[in-house]
């Protein structure tokens, strides 16, 4: 019989593993240290034939230590920032994708990241706790125009929230797509066009540093921009440049060129920031979801 490792769960992807394993799925050990280096990956790795992985790099050469090793289940779909699929597959290692997972709970992030950067939460919270009564003005965003860049499943769930709010929504995609009451034009359209830029893009080769310098002088004077994809979708200089003039009033982010995000990091001085985790996707729904879509993908290689 085969067998798995989740070599890197927090508590909760290693108490869903567990809870939602049937009696006839493949034994899996969980290690729950989140901190685990590459170079110690074949020894935690040991005889297995499946990974999960939730954040940690694969380097080939690893992966190549691992005798056992042919299926890796990347707990998500930014896999590539971890690791080089097509050079695993050359070495006989399949790596498995989870799409979809957290469609409802990274759209509500984006939306709350908008709310809060519209309304100025996050400033007057920071004030108040250190004695300033800063009232700011905000900003209503009803009639407002959101621009989603990147409709797969969580751009759709943005749009729904959206129109909800009773926003103009309109959208660009790479492939043609359309959406009741989304209007998609031309990324140029988009930019130029938005109050509210929400970016909703895997990160790849043709995506990597698409909201640049000149990209950023295309929108709206006093925009406001969400990321909650990944961090260099962004020329992140560009953008610390564009929110210390003012060109982005305020970017709400969970996610960075970086992570964590370094102490210090200019953009942990600018009052115009919302900054989160990279915890978008962390509810209990979402894990459930992709502690299931990991379970299936081990079923499906087993059989």
């Amino acid at each position: 019989m085969m067998k798995a490792v989740f070599i890197d769960a927090s508590a909760a992807l290693a108490e869903a593993t567990m809870r939602l394993r049937k009696e006839h799925d493949v034994p899996i050990r969980v290690n729950q240290d989140p901190d685990i280096r590459p170079e110690d990956i074949p020894s935690v790795v040991d005889d297995a034939d499946i990974v999960w992985i939730d954040h940690t790099s694969l380097p080939t050469d690893i992966a190549s230590q691992c005798p056992n090793l042919r299926h890796v289940v990347f707990m998500g779909t930014g896999a590539r920032s971890y690791m080089d699929p097509e050079e695993l597959a050359q070495i006989g290692i399949q790596v498995h994708i989870i799409k979809g997972y957290g469609d409802t709970s990274v759209a509500e992030c984006a939306f709350g990241l908008m709310w809060s950067a519209a309304k100025g939460f996050a400033r007057m919270d920071r004030g108040i706790r250190d004695g300033h009564w800063l009232r700011t003005d905000g900003i209503q965003l009803l009639g407002k125009t959101l621009g989603i860049v990147g409709f797969g499943g969580i751009g759709a769930e943005m749009a729904r929230l959206g129109l909800g709010a009773g926003m103009r929504v309109i959208a660009w995609n790479r492939t043609p797509k359309s959406h009741p009451g989304v209007e998609f034009l031309s990324l140029d359209e988009v930019l130029e066009q938005s109050h509210v830029v929400s970016l909703h893009l895997l990160l790849n080769d043709e995506t990597r540093g698409i909201i640049d310098r000149n990209r950023i002088q295309q929108m709206r004077d006093g925009v406001i921009l969400i990321n909650t994809a990944r961090g260099a979708l962004i020329d992140e200089e560009a953008m610390v440049q564009a929110l210390e003039s003012g060109k982005i009033a305020h970017a709400g982010l969970d996610v960075f060129t970086v992570e964590p995000l370094p102490a210090g990091h200019p953009l942990t001085r600018l009052d115009n920031v919302t900054l989160s985790a990279h915890s978008a996707f962390r509810t209990p729904e979402a894990t459930d979801n992709l502690v299931e879509a990991a379970w299936q993908h081990c079923r499906r290689v087993s059989d």
